[in-house]
């Protein structure tokens, strides 16, 4: 790599993975390098915010990002896709069917600037590849990432990515959150998170880390606390 990932203000979770989390929101961008691809887990508010995920991503690996995951469609995460051209688009089945009109007015809502947000809808990337069950992406060099579309629970479209790896690294979008209490919107499908943060579990394991959409990294520990409150919260019985 050019740059460590320090010196761009990004955080090294594993060998060759890494994650930043972006000022506004605090949504998280993460980045896994093989030999000869590069994958971007989720894209930012805006394309400004995505073409600054592209720069630090070619800044620290050399190459272009040739892969994107997005991990469900809310618009701090998918309305920087446009910003990297070229790249194969992942997200799960269903996540090409929210309105871009929806996304809009909810990113303005939330403070996003009326004419960066229009700009961003306008462009909205819909993922070629849809994710159903489980998909695994080759990323070269023995490096193989695991995408699962483990929901619905944030959303009705929540995919993770699991790099293995020592440790292994658990991508969990908003289905976890750890700098303030998961948001459960209109959207959200409450009765059904607990079991998604249930398979988050069994995905990593006990020794894994997991990376919040939102917020530190945490271990298996926070999130079955997280799961055991989101049944508390919404009188899901487990």
């Amino acid at each position: 790599m050019t740059v460590t990932w320090e010196e761009l203000g990004w955080e090294r979770v594993a060998a060759g993975v890494g994650r930043v989390r972006l000022p506004g929101w605090d949504c998280t961008a993460g980045l896994v390098v093989g030999a000869g691809a590069v994958l971007m887990i989720d894209a930012g508010s805006s394309l400004a915010e995505g073409a600054r995920l592209r720069t630090w991503a070619e800044e620290l690996t050399g190459s272009r990002v040739t892969h994107l995951a997005l991990t469900h469609p809310h618009f701090d995460h998918v309305f920087g896709a446009a910003a990297f051209a070229g790249a194969e688009v992942f997200g799960a089945v269903g996540v090409d069917t929210v309105p871009a009109e929806e996304l809009r007015a909810d990113a303005v809502r939330n403070g996003l600037d009326e004419s960066a947000a229009t700009e961003a809808a306008d462009t909205l990337v819909r993922p070629r590849h849809l994710v159903c069950g489980e998909w695994t992406l080759d990323l070269g060099g023995g490096r193989q990432v695991l995408l699962a579309n483990v929901g619905p629970g944030h959303t009705a479209h929540d995919l993770a990515v699991l790099v293995p790896g020592s440790p292994e690294t658990v991508f969990c979008g908003d289905l976890v959150e750890e700098s303030g209490a998961p948001q459960a919107g209109p959207d959200a499908v409450p009765s059904h998170w607990p079991a998604a943060l249930d398979r988050l579990l069994e995905l990593g394991g006990e020794d894994a880390l997991y990376v919040p959409g939102h917020g530190a990294v945490v271990d298996a520990a926070f999130v079955r606390a997280q799961r055991d409150a989101l049944a508390a919260r919404f009188g899901v019985s487990r």
